[in-house]
């Protein structure tokens, strides 16, 4: 079939000659083959390289600014301010040359249709028609570390290294937005928090705006917010609660965004011990009336260990005025420990309180996940726990994987600021596991990708919100995540959620945290800086390291083993411990936090690469994209040899999952955005139970739950690959 010709005519009718079925046929028509079984029940994944190339030929090519020169290319960007002139100012013009030939000679080639398709509408610089390419991958690779390196050709040089290969990979406001004039924030996410007063409300508003404008996902607490009926200036009866101002958050959110590029989004956060828990978990409901209906704010429950506590044990949970809570403790609600406070509160008579069933509260939850997927969940104690920073968290972002120390801040009478607080800004980008463990010096591609996230968090100054301005420059604070997990385990044949897997991603952020603490260590002892308050911390204690002096930690599992040794990648030693634990109590780290693992979207398909650290949905992942409709992505790495190795995330259950993440998790500083997958079968109580699991195996945020959908009698697809169970 692949070479039966056919005859063509052009759009008059006239026959213009023979090509192949394939050549003939729309890039679309070949993507979509990959998800039909070819003769013999093989699978057709050439196909989609086939997609690729027609994409190029009949979309990419025809459509992309010719110029003769670099030189050419370049003015013409700085006239027409597509590209900063100050970015391309800092080096010559011949290292620019120089790394454009590096560049383009890794013979970079996208893996799969997704990954073009991706680039081209969502990253690549384009005429202001928006009808024009004026890069290409590589083109974009190299302003990306251009303006990152800010003059310093070493590092540019790395960037482009580490990025080409697929090593590392930005997120996509800082490889959306690097170099190009007309741009938003290198920053991807941000958190706020707001105080039970007028000032802070209206501030935060305005703040989600502004932030919302710039690009980036904003997360609120909404903890400190005084509940339903609480009185204000002693009379009684007079609040409105926590509904009308997520209201007013989810109108901000829907009329900014980031040059039409990116959808403004929110999340709020609230404590499972607010009074107004309920009416929060209610906005979700399908059924829910219009007046209180949250359509597309996210929203999350903050969860004590008390809670699950009081619910294990079939007892009643009490709920908290947070507006009495503060006058008490003259600290806000959310800034109080309630585990530990929880029995000096309900006997204090100044506090008033309610009180539900704690069953009730989880069965909600659950109900509620089945409906919507939301609310993401925060087992505060235990993110608490393990916090190396002096404070409190107490809250998360849109996608759950950020968890940094937060500090209020207060207003004159003229709203001017008494004391600017330290909110949270994330600076994220991800390392491919695959491609890392292939590079051969996984100690480089973690320091180059600190240094690069560090340098986002340098360049980021929003002035519009100077909360976030000064936490930022304060704690330096980064993310850095990983995907492609999955993929790598199935290429070298290892089961997800088996020993050896848990094994190795265990021992492989063992390995990345050692070199990102070192990475930090030598940017602080570089700058005679460090974070503010680290003398405060558990890394000037030495209390950090004392887990990795006092025991050894190496792969248990032959395969394991063999991973590691095929990879020629060097396990750091106690030894290696104890001299960072030295150097780091002497010289500090520049970054208050370097760890995150976010969800990975766009990212992971431009780095053919499973998303985050969790299993597939799907061997054939199928996404409508506008006008093109569907669109199919087959898992990296994915043969007839791989196929049993690539069990979807229903199948493999939540337990192995939670297994994995728990793994990791321990060597994360920050969160992983956790999502978790049940049969169409599940119930509620297999949520709550997965949910305990969670909780008991450490784990720190859970962030989506996602049922299978029950397929529909007769909508099966007689040889779909992502029918296939």
């Amino acid at each position: 079939m692949a070479n039966q010709l056919v005859e063509v005519a052009d759009d008059q009718g006239n026959l213009t000659g023979k090509q192949t079925i394939e050549s003939a046929m729309s890039y679309q028509d070949l993507n979509a083959m990959i998800n039909l079984w070819g003769p013999d029940q093989k699978l057709q994944l050439e196909k989609d390289k086939l997609a690729v190339r027609k994409y190029f030929l009949d979309h990419v090519n025809q459509n992309t600014v010719f110029f003769h020169s670099l030189e050419e290319r370049l003015d013409y960007l700085v006239e027409n301010e597509y590209y900063e002139k100050e970015v391309l100012d800092q080096y010559s013009f011949s290292f620019i040359e120089q790394l454009e030939k590096l560049a383009y000679s890794k013979k970079f080639r996208f893996e799969a249709f997704m990954g073009a398709y991706k680039f081209y509408t969502g990253y690549a610089l384009k005429t202001f028609d928006g009808t024009r390419y004026l890069e290409r991958f590589e083109d974009r690779v190299v302003m990306v570390a251009l303006t990152l390196a800010a003059g310093d050709e070493s590092m540019a040089t790395h960037l482009v290294e580490e990025i080409i290969s697929g090593r590392f990979q930005p997120a996509t406001p800082t490889f959306l937005n690097c170099g190009k004039k007309q741009r938003g924030e290198f920053v991807s996410c941000f958190l706020l928090r707001i105080e039970d007063n007028m000032e802070s409300i209206a501030r935060g508003i305005n703040s989600a705006l502004q932030l919302s404008k710039r690009g980036g996902g904003v997360a609120l607490s909404l903890s400190n917010v005084r509940e339903y009926g609480a009185p204000i200036k002693k009379i009684e009866g007079q609040s409105s609660g926590i509904i009308p101002v997520m209201k007013l958050l989810e109108d901000s959110f829907s009329y900014a965004n980031q040059l039409g590029a990116r959808q403004g989004a929110g999340a709020v956060y609230l404590n499972a011990h607010h009074p107004d828990i309920m009416r929060f978990l209610d906005t979700k409901r399908e059924n829910a009336d219009e007046k209180i209906r949250i359509k597309t704010l996210s929203i999350g429950v903050v969860v004590p260990d008390i809670t699950l506590e009081l619910a294990k044990n079939g007892e009643d949970m009490y709920l908290f005025s947070p507006y009495d809570v503060e006058k008490v403790y003259g600290i806000p609600f959310g800034d109080i420990s309630v585990t530990e406070k929880y029995n000096e509160m309900v006997d204090d008579p100044r506090i008033r309180k309610s009180k539900i069933k704690a069953r009730e509260l989880f069965e909600r939850i659950a109900e509620l996940q089945f409906e919507s997927g939301y609310p993401y969940v925060m087992y505060e104690d235990t993110v608490n726990a393990a916090n190396p920073i002096q404070g409190r968290i107490n809250m998360s972002n849109l996608c759950s994987e950020i968890l940094q120390v937060n500090t209020p801040t207060t207003y004159n009478a003229d709203l001017s600021y008494d004391d600017i607080g330290k909110d949270i800004s994330c600076n994220l980008g991800s390392m491919n596991i695959a491609m890392a463990m292939d590079g051969g010096d996984i100690a480089l591609t973690v320091e180059t990708s600190i240094r690069a996230l560090t340098a986002v968090s340098d360049m980021s100054n929003i002035e519009s919100v100077r909360s976030i301005s000064d936490g930022n420059h304060k704690s330096h604070a980064i993310g850095l995540g990983q995907m492609n997990l999955h993929g790598y385990l199935a290429r070298e044949k290892v089961h997800y959620g088996s020993e050896e897997s848990i094994d190795f991603t265990n021992i492989y952020f063992y390995t990345v945290v050692y070199h990102a603490i070192k990475a930090s260590n030598q940017i602080a002892i570089e700058r005679k800086s460090h974070f503010h308050n680290f003398e405060n911390s558990k890394y000037a204690s030495g209390e950090f390291f004392d887990r990795y002096t006092d025991q050894v930690w190496a792969p248990t599992t032959e395969k394991a083993k063999e991973l590691f040794a095929k990879a020629n990648v060097t396990i750091p030693t106690q030894e290696d411990w104890k001299a960072l634990k030295a150097s780091v109590m002497k010289h500090g780290i520049y970054n208050q936090n370097l760890q995150a693992v976010p969800p990975t979207g766009s990212i992971s398909y431009i780095n053919n690469s499973t998303s985050s650290i969790h299993p597939i949905a799907s061997r054939v992942e199928v996404r409508k994209e506008g006008k093109l409709g569907r669109v199919y992505y087959p898992a990296p790495f994915l043969s007839e040899e791989t196929w049993e190795y690539y069990e979807d995330a229903y199948e493999v259950g939540p337990d192995k999952i939670i297994d994995v993440y728990a793994a990791a998790t321990q060597h994360v500083d920050q969160g992983l955005s956790l999502t978790l997958f049940f049969k169409d079968t599940a119930t509620t109580r297999d949520v709550n139970r997965a949910q305990i699991y969670a909780w008991k195996k450490g784990i720190k945020t859970i962030y989506y739950i996602r049922i299978r959908q029950a397929a529909l009698e007769g909508t099966e697809v007689e040889n779909c690959v992502s029918c296939m169970l």
